[in-house]
């Protein structure tokens, strides 16, 4: 059995990650953290593991998480960068849900979360964990930097246009709407139910954290220089990203939905649907999957793709297994067959 310790276990990313573990066949939950719950029993805060997690939270404790096998770190930015080289050198393998390795240059990290690196070095050894791009570079990986949400529904629905040379790459939108969950568990007046209930809107326009990542990403699917503009929305839901990306075609008589098909056949959590389909976030609710459709409206010049994931699952803790199953030799899908929840 893989050891699995968590680290900020009591945000929505850490109980998503504690809700999948739980009943993964190959896993032993072994170490739950949190400063402020350090002694709660973990069913208390979260009744719905009753039965199923008998641990209590305690303090982060390099010492007792080297125990470990794996170490997931479901906390804020600028954190798991201070503990993760002891727990490397321990031989310890680590998978971060945060942004703290996403980026490949600390002068970018430095820029955009306005904080030093504390170990600028591992940015080159990190792998971005987006298994659909780097799946073999995971299986060798000590070291995992899980994609941001939004990163994932837009790179997904960009990746087969950009990597067959079939639009121009300075021509990319990303239109893209998250549930409320999406900005953590923190308490904050704009998520309140009556600031955020019946209201829709757009923010941080000029320039949101997720943007390098996913630029860096897609740079990374063509030898062309790259653009994209990325607008975020907020929207009244709990859970969900809905991401509709634009981008203008150079190859009119490409078969579009051919070549989605042919680029995802096999990945067990990216769904092609059929021609003329508009995905909905309620279909992907509780399950590591994105669900995509692609346009080509009044048979123009303009693609369109529509991408929906769970962002607390394909988006965040699911990936997170997804990327565990593959370091430790695991069958991909393992502890992760959950069917969405409809209603």
């Amino acid at each position: 059995m893989i050891r699995a310790g968590i680290v900020g276990g009591t945000g929505y990313t850490g109980v998503e990650l504690l809700r999948l573990l739980a009943t993964h066949p190959a896993v032993e939950l072994a170490v739950i953290t949190s400063r402020g719950e350090k002694g709660v029993a973990v069913s208390e805060l979260f009744p719905n593991l009753r039965g199923r997690v008998e641990l209590a939270f305690v303090e982060p404790d390099d010492a007792v998480l080297k125990s470990c096998d794996v170490v997931f770190f479901a906390t804020p930015n600028g954190t798991a960068m201070k503990s993760v080289p002891t727990l490397l050198e321990a031989g310890v393998k680590v998978i971060d849900l945060a942004a703290d390795f996403r980026l490949r240059q600390a002068t970018d990290w430095e820029q955009w979360y306005a904080m030093p690196h504390a170990c600028p070095t591992l940015l080159e050894e990190a792998v971005y964990g987006l298994p659909e791009v780097n799946r073999e570079a995971i299986r060798q990986a000590r070291l995992v930097a899980n994609p941001g949400c939004y990163p994932t529904a837009v790179q997904l629905g960009f990746l087969p246009l950009l990597a067959a040379g079939v639009v121009d790459p300075q021509s990319l939108i990303a239109d893209a709407k998250s549930g409320v969950s999406g900005a953590g568990r923190k308490a904050a007046v704009g998520s309140l139910l009556c600031e955020a209930g019946d209201n829709f809107k757009a923010y941080n326009v000029p320039a949101h954290r997720h943007w390098p990542e996913i630029r860096q990403g897609l740079a990374a699917m063509t030898p062309d220089p790259v653009d994209l503009v990325f607008v975020p929305h907020l929207t009244p839901m709990i859970r969900g990203i809905h991401a509709t990306l634009y981008a203008r075609l150079t190859e009119p008589d490409i078969d579009l939905q051919a070549l989605f098909e042919q680029r995802y056949a096999g990945e067990p959590f990216v769904d092609v649907l059929p021609p003329k389909s508009h995905p909905e976030t309620r279909s992907v609710r509780g399950a590591n999957l994105c669900r995509l459709a692609v346009h080509r409206p009044q048979n123009g010049k303009t693609v369109v793709v529509l991408s929906v994931i769970d962002n607390l699952v394909k988006g965040a803790a699911g990936q997170a297994v997804q990327n565990m199953n593959l370091m430790f030799g695991l069958p991909e899908t393992a502890g992760l067959d959950q069917i969405a929840l409809l209603p």
